[in-house]
């Protein structure tokens, strides 16, 4: 096999490719988010004294957690158009990534507010709090800190995953280096350099939420 290295596409690419980190960056965070507001609120609505309403959540985290993200992403992009919901690929990504994450995020943070004992519940209730006020301002924070590594680590992958957003040409660092390998037929050199970019984009996400976890969910609690 006579092959020769030329990573001159790559190098000239570059600019794009590091906008197209910025893309995927953009993607994660939003997704991030939408799936931490899923992932809360679905808790809260998990225990709701509405059987309908238990019976909602769960049947969506077993939907979306037993369908590939693949799926779910032609589904929003491709299936929905046909109910006239139409969505441009960026948009369309993040909802789908928040979707998911939020998923998994609802029993992570569900398996962190099972472990707060109920005598902090019943406590807060003496108190006079409702009961909201009582998941939010005594047992949401501890639960985070106990399951934040979890959850974490599934932001992560979420954050890999956004890749997958390549299938409906949204704009993120797989999708630029696509267009790069399909211009100069470099695969190799392309995709090399483009798993080196995930490398170092996971590592610094990884120093980010220890940076958040080191500000916000330390002992003595600030």
């Amino acid at each position: 096999m006579n092959y020769t290295l030329d990573f001159s596409p790559v190098i000239d690419g570059l600019p794009t490719l590091l906008l197209g980190c910025l893309g995927t960056f953009f993607l994660a965070i939003c997704g991030m988010i939408l799936a931490i507001i899923i992932g809360v609120g679905g808790v809260a609505l998990r225990d709701s004294a509405l059987k309908p309403v238990r019976w909602l959540v769960i049947a969506f985290v077993e939907l979306i957690r037993n369908t590939p993200f693949l799926v779910q992403i032609f589904f929003l992009y491709f299936a929905l158009p046909l109910a006239g919901i139409r969505l441009d690929p960026t948009p369309t990504a993040i909802i789908a990534l928040g979707i998911n994450g939020g998923a998994y995020a609802i029993e992570i943070i569900r398996g962190g507010v099972q472990s707060i004992p109920k005598g902090q519940m019943e406590a807060g209730l003496a108190l006079g709090l409702h009961k909201a006020q009582v998941f939010r301002l005594i047992i949401l924070k501890p639960a985070l800190r106990a399951i934040y590594p979890s959850l974490t680590s599934q932001f992560v992958l979420l954050t890999l995953s956004t890749s997958i957003a390549s299938a409906i040409s949204a704009y993120e660092l797989t999708s630029v280096s696509q267009r790069i390998e399909s211009e100069s037929f470099r695969s190799f050199e392309v995709y090399f350099t483009v798993t080196l970019f995930y490398l170092v984009i996971s590592w610094v996400m990884m120093r980010l939420f220890a940076l958040f976890s080191a500000r916000y969910f330390t002992y003595p609690v600030k």
